[in-house]
């Protein structure tokens, strides 16, 4: 479990919550290569009367295949549309305004539709309402929270944007949503223990793409184990939690000292530095080096907990006599 919450996403929440009311559609903006874990919980929370327009950015760096399957599955939902795009093609972001006057339906001939931009940091906000206003408005940059103010854009077609900062949410219950914002760069490197990081990215890397993790890193036959049967173990601060390399099947640990030791990590006596593996294997994962790849499908999300039946109306438990 994650937790943090700094000052400025306090008042982002607040800021949000005071501007809704005048809000016609609301932009998610998610990394394509892992939807899931990049929305924010809290958010749709807060936005959930709101016509929702989910913007897969960085869609040229994620599995097209899988890209496919994210936008089927946000389409299925109410008053929700999906939309794949690279924040820096002009002509793909042209298709978002016709898509949030046709969320907002109805709206006053004398104004523009209202929309709020939303994500957590590091997902591509700013670039995309960059590419919207044809000029540089928000700043961008490859950290998280760069946005730390609410601000308005007015774009063509009609419709005004309201940006807003980066908002992560409390705690991140998700062991597996953590990892993979970490390695995406969503999360501070200092959030998470940078080695670990990588060593649970190479597992799922070998899981999901064996191919391209083999040819990038010209590594030979990856090492597979089977799962511990008692693969759970219990965090400080939570409940037992299954361990996401037994869940992947490869040895994270083993294929990252093989990348190390081939990309300048291998130290006089044999001794290999996994710190430099930790680099080359991020790095390069959010530079797009490995190839077009997305961390999660939609197979991933985790089930619903099953509701708590509701006590007799006598408030004693069902089942029991009162």
């Amino acid at each position: 479990m994650l937790g943090w919450y700094p000052g400025h996403m306090h008042k982002a929440r607040r800021q949000i919550t005071e501007a809704l009311p005048e809000i016609d559609v609301v932009i998610e903006v998610l990394d394509a290569r892992l939807p899931y874990s990049s929305a924010n919980p809290m958010l749709a929370e807060l936005t959930r009367h709101k016509p929702v327009l989910e913007v897969l950015s960085r869609a040229d760096l994620a599995d097209p295949e899988r890209t496919r399957e994210w936008v089927a599955h946000f389409d299925a939902q109410a008053d929700t549309r999906a939309l794949p795009v690279t924040t820096t093609n002009a002509r793909e972001l042209k298709r978002i305004p016709r898509l949030c006057h046709e969320l907002a339906g109805q709206v006053r001939a004398d104004r523009d539709v209202r929309v709020m931009v939303m994500g957590i940091p590091n997902v591509g906000k700013s670039t995309l309402i960059n590419g919207l206003a044809g000029k540089r408005i928000a700043k961008t940059g490859n950290e998280p929270a760069v946005t730390k103010r609410q601000q308005k854009v007015r774009i063509g077609g009609r419709v005004a944007l309201i940006d807003t900062p980066g908002v992560l949410w409390p705690k991140i219950e998700d062991q597996a949503s953590a990892y993979r914002l970490a390695a995406s760069g969503a999360i501070r490197d200092t959030a998470i223990d940078y080695v670990d990081v990588a060593v649970v990215t190479a597992a799922e890397l070998a899981r999901r793409y064996p191919e391209a993790l083999q040819a990038r890193y010209k590594l030979g036959a990856l090492p597979a184990y089977a799962p511990h049967p008692d693969a759970d173990r219990v965090e400080a601060d939570g409940p037992a939690r299954p361990d996401l390399l037994a869940l992947a099947g490869f040895d994270g640990h083993t294929i990252l000292a093989e990348i190390a030791a081939r990309r300048g990590g291998l130290r006089p006596g044999g001794e290999v530095d996994l710190h430099r593996g930790a680099e080359v294997l991020l790095h390069e994962l959010r530079d797009g080096k490995l190839g077009r790849l997305t961390l999660e499908t939609p197979a991933d999300i985790p089930a619903e907990p099953a509701a708590e039946p509701a006590p007799d109306e006598d408030g004693t438990p069902p089942g029991q006599p009162a």
